[in-house]
């Protein structure tokens, strides 16, 4: 089973403190291009892994999913999404316990136990990452999307996932050029990128300390996806844009 960082005290008193936490998709900066990769959802049947607050489930309930099964590993994440979902208005929500980075036999009856080719959409936010068996759950998820079906998920870029000790720092600026009436800044913040191609388990320090994930390069996610037997027919790497940074 993989770490269970969200059930942590500290670790979800701090979870619960940020934005997309308290705003959910309003707060979440991604989601406006995230959204663009989903179908219509009239009548689908929905598949949520790592669901979280269930801010995601409730959305496409309310877009026309009959049915949204909705997983989470922390119980903590299922409490609260659960003391935020009306039973009454989201009666084809369901929230249930399960390991993403199970065994096959687990997978099997996760995804899902009535067999191959049931479900129209499988979604994911920013939970992939956490797994090391993700090339076995990525095949059962092909398995159990019908012909045409679709698989939308978002996890942290690489380049978060890489370092081997990440974080903005400050270096020297370089010189400017030519004739500048402004005094030209002494430093600039970056953020170093090395380890890029070693892939595997990082241990980095966010929200609490020794949080485990697992980094993969864009080819090695790309080709997990198609060595599955998915058609690629989106792709974004999302980054603010000016107005977002403002």
């Amino acid at each position: 089973m993989p770490q269970n960082i969200y059930d942590t005290p500290g670790f979800f008193t701090n979870y619960s403190k940020l934005l997309r936490s308290r705003e959910g998709l309003q707060g979440a900066p991604e989601w406006p291009r995230l959204q663009s990769f989903f179908p219509d959802l009239g009548g689908a049947r929905v598949l949520d892994l790592g669901c979280g607050f269930g801010w995601y489930s409730r959305w496409m309930h309310d877009h026309g999913a009959v049915e949204v099964r909705a997983v989470d590993l922390s119980e903590n994440m299922l409490g609260q999404a659960r003391l935020m979902t009306d039973a009454g208005q989201y009666r084809g929500v369901m929230f249930e316990r399960a390991d993403l980075d199970g065994s096959d036999a687990q997978l099997q009856q996760l995804l899902p136990g009535a067999g191959n080719n049931t479900l129209d959409v499988v979604f994911s936010a920013l939970a992939l990452h956490y797994l090391e068996n993700l090339p076995r759950l990525v095949a059962h998820v092909h398995r159990v999307l019908r012909a045409g079906g679709v698989f939308v998920f978002s996890v942290e870029h690489p380049i978060f996932t890489a370092p081997s000790a990440p974080g903005v720092v400050e270096i020297p600026a370089p010189p400017r050029s030519g004739t500048h009436t402004v005094a030209a800044p002494q430093t600039r913040r970056v953020w170093p990128l090395d380890s890029y191609q070693s892939e595997g388990l990082r241990v980095t320090n966010w929200l609490a300390d020794g949080v485990r994930k697992q980094h993969r390069t864009v080819a090695t996610y790309v080709n997990m996806l198609l060595d599955a037997g998915f058609e690629l027919t989106g792709f974004n790497e999302w980054y603010p844009t000016s107005a977002e940074l403002e």
